[in-house]
C-alpha cells in the first residue's frame, strides 16, 4: 500500500507535463494545454466535468475569456509518481476576487489523464 500523504515540493519539481500545462493555461494557449492531456482526459472545475479533448477545449476557451486574473504559484506537492498538486494564488475580476486553487493532476505516462481544480 502506498503512502497517499502529499509531500511538499518546489513548484519547479513538478513533472514537465504539469509545468507545461500550467504555463499554457496561464497564457491561455488552448492547443498547448490540450497537448498535455490524454485523448480521454477528464477535467473537473466548478463542479462540472469535461471529458475528452473536445469538451476540455471548450472549457479552456470559456475559462480563458470569462475573467481576467493573475496567477502566482503558491505551492506544490507530490502524492505519488502519478498524482501531483499545484496550488496557485489567483487575483482578478471573478466573484470574490482572490482565491487559492489546487490543481490536482493525475498523470498517465507523460500526459495528464485527470485534472481536478478546487479551492
Amino acid at each position: 500500500m502506498s503512502d497517499t500523504t502529499p509531500t511538499s515540493v518546489d513548484p519547479a519539481e513538478l513533472p514537465a507535463t504539469v509545468r507545461a500545462y500550467l504555463a499554457a493555461h496561464d497564457s491561455r494557449d488552448v492547443d498547448a494545454a490540450l497537448a498535455c492531456c490524454t485523448d480521454d482526459a477528464v477535467v473537473v472545475d466548478e463542479d462540472r466535468t469535461y471529458r475528452g479533448q473536445l469538451e476540455i477545449a471548450g472549457w479552456l476557451r470559456r475559462s480563458a475569456s470569462e475573467y481576467s486574473y493573475t496567477s502566482t504559484p503558491a505551492g506544490a506537492a507530490r502524492i505519488d509518481e502519478q498524482r501531483w498538486i499545484a496550488t496557485n494564488h489567483l487575483e482578478g475580476d471573478f466573484p470574490g476576487g482572490v482565491v487559492d486553487l489546487d490543481f490536482r493532476f493525475t498523470l498517465r505516462g507523460d500526459r495528464i489523464a485527470e485534472l481536478v481544480i478546487a479551492a
